[in-house]
């Protein structure tokens, strides 16, 4: 079943053309990562897969449902979305257990209203799946790097959403707290019952276990999309990146060398 589709979408901002003419499409059992340099197109290929832009000329489907014609507010709970943009809207102050639970309500605050009971429970549940269930009270802005990051995710998968879409999740982490999250991510990835997953990076090495294809984007066009064996080589990444690359494979991570 396809939860996304791109068909021919271009996408303006401010006169500068920053996807042209991208088809691409993504199962509900697949795992992507997205990949290219700098200005490649790779945070705008998120911003319409959430629907919180619309292709210029082309057209997205959600979900099943178009994001030109659909009820955009009807398509986003379905979808959720890690990144460091969403986290800021979190005030400081909020506890990371609500913060969290009002994912549910559309919201990235607590504003008085009283949480149903089954939000709840559900909120304590990922929590604990993610590893911060001893830090509910604490409040958001006392968390460390890694710790926001990993709230980022909990609020993004909250809703039990059909698609979910992380932007560098790992992005500005030491090792250890890297490495945390390349561990949970990539037993979540291999869930069967988790849903369709797009993740975008900068770095191979940022992408956990259990992710099944990959993009590579070149100048807002697909340099190569497939399963991520057969895209992550040395010759397609030194073509997007512009610089001899290669690439190591070992036991389900990458690793990338580069000679300038």
């Amino acid at each position: 079943m396809k939860v996304l589709c791109f068909s021919n979408v271009s996408f303006v901002r401010d006169g500068n053309t920053i996807i042209q003419d991208f088809s691409w499409n993504v199962s509900s059992d697949e795992r992507w990562v997205v990949l290219g340099a700098n200005g490649a197109g790779k945070t705008s290929i998120l911003e319409l897969a959430s629907g919180w832009e619309k292709p210029t000329t082309g057209s997205v489907e959600i979900l099943g449902d178009d994001l030109g014609s659909g009820d955009v507010d009807e398509i986003r709970p379905r979808v959720g979305l890690a990144s460091s943009s969403m986290a800021k809207r979190i005030p400081a102050t909020e506890s990371v257990s609500d913060a969290v639970v009002t994912a549910a309500y559309a919201a990235a605050e607590r504003r008085g209203e009283q949480f149903d009971e089954i939000d709840i429970r559900r909120a304590r549940r990922v929590l604990s799946e993610w590893r911060l269930d001893q830090l509910s009270e604490r409040s958001f802005g006392s968390l460390s790097e890694g710790e926001a990051k990993r709230l980022q995710i909990a609020r993004s998968i909250m809703t039990d959403p059909e698609l979910l879409l992380l932007d560098e999740p790992s992005a500005g982490l030491d090792l250890g707290s890297r490495e945390e999250i390349m561990q949970m991510l990539g037993y979540f990835a291999s869930n069967a019952s988790a849903p369709a997953i797009v993740m975008v990076t900068h770095h191979v090495e940022e992408i956990p276990r259990g992710f099944t294809h990959a993009l590579v984007l070149s100048g807002g066009k697909a340099a190569a999309a497939g399963p991520i064996a057969e895209v992550l080589t040395s010759a397609i990444l030194s073509a997007a990146f512009g610089v001899d690359v290669t690439v190591h494979a070992n036991d389900g991570r990458y690793s990338a060398t580069a000679t300038l």
